[in-house]
C-alpha cells in the first residue's frame, strides 16, 4: 500500500525538512503518482531504522549510510537465495 508524503510524515513521526535530508542523502527512495511522492510500509520501517540507529545508537550520517547499504545488499541476497531455493524445489 503505497502512502502520501504528508501520511509519512505523520506516521514515520518525521518533520518534512528531516525527510527532505534523507532523500537528499539518499537514504529513502519514494516512488512517485501522478506526481506527488508516495510512501510504502517498507519506506516506514527503514525510517524507524534510521531514527534508532540516529537517535539510540548515536551512529552519524556516513555510519547510517555505510548501514543502510549492508541492510539492501542482505535484502537483495536474501531475494536471490529465495529464487535459488525455488528453483531448487520446482526441480525436485
Amino acid at each position: 500500500m503505497m502512502i502520501s508524503k504528508q501520511e509519512f510524515l505523520v506516521r514515520a513521526q518525521l518533520e518534512r525538512e528531516t525527510l527532505e535530508m534523507w532523500i537528499q542523502e539518499e537514504w529513502l527512495i519514494p516512488g512517485q503518482s501522478a506526481g506527488e511522492l508516495t510512501f510504502s510500509d517498507a519506506d516506514i520501517a527503514r525510517a524507524q531504522l534510521i531514527r534508532n540507529l540516529k537517535s539510540d545508537l548515536g551512529v552519524n550520517d556516513e555510519g547510517v549510510g555505510v548501514i543502510l547499504n549492508l541492510v539492501d545488499q542482505v535484502h537483495g541476497m536474501l531475494r536471490v537465495l529465495t529464487e535459488v531455493l525455488r528453483s531448487v524445489r520446482s526441480r525436485a
